[in-house]
């Protein structure tokens, strides 16, 4: 039985990576999907295309999270496309890296637009559409736990901003029965952060498995949390770490 049957689903940044896992999943269990892209127009209309030979509907919207009203746009052309919304998953990101005086103004007001204010500009944009029963998740960071290494100052603070927010829209939105919950990843195996890297090898040695994740492991815990399973679970966030904060 595929337990998202009927729900409809909107995905950030879904067109590689950790979040065209989670487009896979929730389709493998039934839901419609929606998600943007930025740039990479090939790649979106790829996993498209691989979703409908699979059975499933999906659309791709390119949108940048860092603009409120694509962002407001595409929420609303996926409810308009399917006729609800169920699920939203913040998961966009971007990955600022270096010492803080190296930053301008431009790249704070970025990363803090990408991870920070597109979380609550689309559940802002969400709720109208949302009954009793919906999801909101955001994708966080393993360096919201724990940051062993300089250089990473302004995107862990950008990241644990959503924490905040979480615990925040989990007592908003309680009493419409919509759960709020945040899953944070850690080294996970992707086109930006290959295991195979310069550098992997000390990423590994940071958790508790000695390895890297995979996307499919972000996107089960998302689909528990998406699910019926995650009825009960709001306000909190779930660690796919690899024991990284252990």
């Amino acid at each position: 039985m595929q337990a998202l049957r009927d729900k409809v689903a909107f995905v950030t940044g879904g067109s590689r990576g950790i979040g065209a896992a989670i487009v896979k999943q929730l389709v493998e269990d039934g839901a419609a999907i929606a998600f943007t892209y930025r740039e990479n127009s090939e790649s979106a209309q790829a996993l498209v295309d691989e979703v409908k030979r699979n059975g499933g509907r999906a659309i791709a919207i390119q949108s940048d999270s860092a603009d409120p009203n694509a962002l407001i746009s595409a929420i609303n052309e996926t409810a308009n496309t399917f006729g609800r919304l169920d699920i939203v998953v913040n998961n966009a990101g971007v990955f600022p890296y270096g010492k803080p005086e190296s930053f301008t103004i431009e790249d704070i007001d970025r990363t803090l637009a990408v991870h920070t204010r597109a979380a609550f500009v689309s559940a802002q944009a969400a709720i109208p559409h949302m009954g009793a029963g919906g999801r909101i998740i955001s994708i966080g960071s393993c360096f919201v736990e724990r940051v062993p290494v300089p250089g990473i100052s302004l995107y862990a603070m950008s990241k644990s901003a959503l924490t905040g927010l979480t615990k925040g829209l989990a007592r908003d939105l309680g009493p419409l029965g919509i759960t709020v919950n945040i899953v944070h990843p850690g080294p996970t195996d992707t086109d930006m952060n290959p295991a195979n890297a310069p550098g992997a090898e000390e990423e590994k040695a940071w958790t508790a498995l000695g390895q890297y994740g995979r996307g499919e492991d972000i996107a089960a815990a998302v689909a528990y949390l998406a699910g019926e399973s995650g009825n009960n679970t709001t306000g909190t966030a779930i660690c796919v770490d690899g024991g990284y904060a252990a």
